[in-house]
């Protein structure tokens, strides 16, 4: 007895069985036609010069490849996205003194291992200029022209005394961590940065 090309004996078998939940014959039922791109969700948590430089690599490919693309913004991470002419941000000394000892901005960014008094981001710097590496500012724009959400935390704006105007334009609203949590319980893919 052969079997007919188009015969599913799983799918035949649930179709005919009585009484199965349907969880069960959801999770063999054929894939939709249409597949909607998973989101990606990078989580930026650190201001270091690498990362910052990675996370926007990672945002803007992942925005021109059409995959829906969101960066939650928070601690030091988020003092990358201070406009760069904002020396002294906060309104108590504690926040003030945060400010100066790590001067918020995307083009005031220290790296983790060897910054050498500013001699490693320039050195970095300038090994981009000579491959064609795309800087970290550059990066920003590109991500945002393809459509990166920019998500700032509220928390870490409170926290760091940071207002919206102390923000890059193009900022988004700000949101807390539930918001974050529901996008992964929502499926997307996230990266810690």
């Amino acid at each position: 007895m052969t079997l007919a090309p188009s015969f599913d004996p799983i799918a035949e078998a649930i179709h005919d069985a009585e009484g199965i939940p349907e969880p069960f014959a959801e999770a063999f039922k054929a894939p939709d036609d249409e597949k909607k791109p998973r989101e990606l969700v990078i989580i930026c948590y650190s201001g270091d010069l690498e990362k910052t430089w990675a996370s926007l690599i990672l945002a803007s490919t992942a925005a021109a490849s059409g995959v829906p693309t969101k960066m939650f913004l928070t601690f030091w991470g988020l003092q990358t996205f201070v406009k760069d002419e904002v020396r002294i941000t906060g309104t108590n000394w504690m926040q003030k003194m945060l400010s100066m000892m790590q001067r918020p901005g995307i083009s005031h960014r220290k790296l983790s291992k060897m910054n050498f008094m500013g001699m490693g981001p320039w050195m970095m710097g300038t090994l981009a200029k000579q491959y064609g590496v795309a800087k970290p500012k550059e990066l920003l724009e590109a991500a945002m022209a393809l459509g990166v959400e920019l998500m700032p935390c509220q928390m870490t704006m409170d926290m760091f005394g940071l207002k919206r105007e102390d923000m890059i334009d193009g900022m988004g609203e700000p949101v807390g961590a539930a918001t974050v949590i529901e996008l992964l319980a929502n499926g997307a893919a996230p990266l810690f940065i």
